[in-house]
């Protein structure tokens, strides 16, 4: 049975008078840090000289420091950057300013777990990886809830190592919805494997060739856009909202009768043969370091690869579908 924390299983002396230092102000930096800060912690922020979100930070309230600058200050450092620059970070700027005792936090177990990066013996290595994205774990902080999050323990030098992720998890207001425990290992891999087999991968790929087969039967690129894209979010939502219970819940039993008996010939065996294979490149370490090497060579593959599959007619026929519908459009708030 997973372990999960609540409130009352929160250590807050571990980070009582402490300094956190976080590296990165995107998405999940910034939700991280003005959630520390507001939940009473000392947050200072390391960032690159003249990147592109110091003027966010200021705005924010924020003095930025050097990662370097940063990282002397703190007593954990949490490490938000992407994940294939989290080794010249470290060792270039963390390494060699890191104080004694002081904790690595990440959110990601990626370059942990595939040792990119090896810290020193002696330091407390903790997972927190709230499961949203960092506008979703801001919004749910200041309406006084919290987005579920796991922790997990790489080192513990100290001893309280995992009071320290629990109590860095409190203060993102994840215990308002509970903290599970996990490993590295667990984390990076079934991560890896749901956004290649699943959700991005497996979702875009199944969206295009739904849509290919209809447009290459001779229906109109529009109809087929709304039935397998368009639509998708319908579905999703209620899957999400209830699982699988309320979708049958709201959709019609002809469409569950062929959900039932259909659903199994599309995702058959054979796909679930090919999943299988995708997550033993994922645990066996090839696909971390296939990617390591495209970031090496300078992502030539990588820009061409997304370069087509932003070209499918699907974007371009989707482009135009959606200018027509309003309530896609952002909203502009009047003038005060």
């Amino acid at each position: 049975m997973t372990q999960v924390f609540q409130k009352s299983d929160v250590n807050d002396s571990v980070l009582a008078g402490k300094t956190i230092a976080v590296l990165g102000y995107g998405s999940q930096g910034r939700a991280h840090a003005l959630n520390l800060k507001e939940s009473g912690h000392n947050v200072v922020l390391g960032l690159r000289e003249g990147g592109p979100t110091a003027k966010q930070a200021a705005e924010d309230g924020f003095t930025p420091f050097s990662f370097g600058e940063a990282v002397a200050q703190a007593d954990l450092v949490a490490i938000l950057t992407p994940d294939m620059v989290q080794a010249e970070l470290y060792e270039n700027y963390i390494a060699p300013n890191l104080k004694p005792g002081a904790a690595l936090l990440f959110a990601h177990g990626f370059n942990i777990h595939f040792k990119l990066i090896q810290a020193p013996k002696g330091t407390d290595v903790v997972l927190v990886a709230p499961k949203g994205p960092g506008g979703l774990v801001r919004r749910q902080y200041q309406e006084g809830r919290g987005v579920p999050s796991l922790v997990a323990v790489h080192q513990d030098a100290s001893g309280f190592a995992l009071d320290k992720a629990i109590a860095y998890a409190h203060g993102l207001g994840a215990t308002h919805a509970g903290v599970l425990e996990t490993t590295f290992a667990e984390e990076t891999e079934t991560d890896l494997f749901g956004e290649q087999a699943v959700l991005c991968g497996g979702v875009t790929e199944l969206v295009k060739a739904g849509y290919d087969t209809l447009v290459e039967a001779g229906y109109q690129p529009e109809i087929a856009y709304f039935e397998c894209l368009h639509e998708l979010k319908l579905i999703v939502d209620l899957i999400y909202e209830g699982g699988f219970a309320k979708m049958h819940q709201f959709v019609s039993d002809t469409a569950k009768y062929g959900d039932l008996t259909r659903g199994p010939r599309v995702v058959d065996q054979h796909v679930k043969k090919t999943m299988r294979t995708i997550l033993t490149e994922i645990q066996n370490g090839s696909f971390a370091q296939e990617w390591a090497k495209e970031n090496q060579r300078g992502l030539q593959h990588y820009k061409a690869l997304q370069r087509e599959d932003l070209g499918h007619p699907i974007e371009s026929v989707g482009r135009q579908l959606r200018a027509r519908m309003s309530w896609l459009k952002p909203k502009i708030e009047a003038a005060s």
